[in-house]
């Protein structure tokens, strides 16, 4: 049963940092691409970063690209989602994903929200 349990998130002050991370189950993890996406509220879901199985290529929105950095630990199943100058437009409902794997499976996400 394919699981992947997102964490870290919560209220931050604008300019600072959270370490988001997906524990994924249930696949062979070392082998599939990973996404992070958001969601804010009243707005579509949207891909912030993306990593390859062996996590030598990353990619990111532009929105992100420069203050988020995404890696993954395959022995441990683990993505991580590293945000740092963190915005009030960084409010949103983040999650992980695995595009190529067979099924459409996304955790419960966790909840990130900027504010003074």
């Amino acid at each position: 049963q394919v699981q992947l349990v997102e964490s870290g998130g919560g209220l931050v002050q604008p300019g600072g940092s959270l370490r988001l991370s997906c524990a994924a189950s249930g696949f062979t993890f070392s082998t599939y691409t990973m996404r992070c996406y958001r969601q804010a509220p009243g707005k579509e879901r949207e891909m912030v970063a993306q990593i390859g199985y062996s996590g030598r290529s990353t990619s990111y929105a532009d929105s992100v690209k420069g203050r988020f950095t995404i890696s993954r630990d395959n022995p441990k199943n683990t993505v991580y989602l590293q945000m740092n100058s963190l915005k009030p437009e960084d409010t949103a409902v983040y999650y992980c994903h695995a595009p190529f794997l067979r099924g459409d499976y996304w955790g419960q996400g966790t909840q990130v929200t900027v504010s003074s």
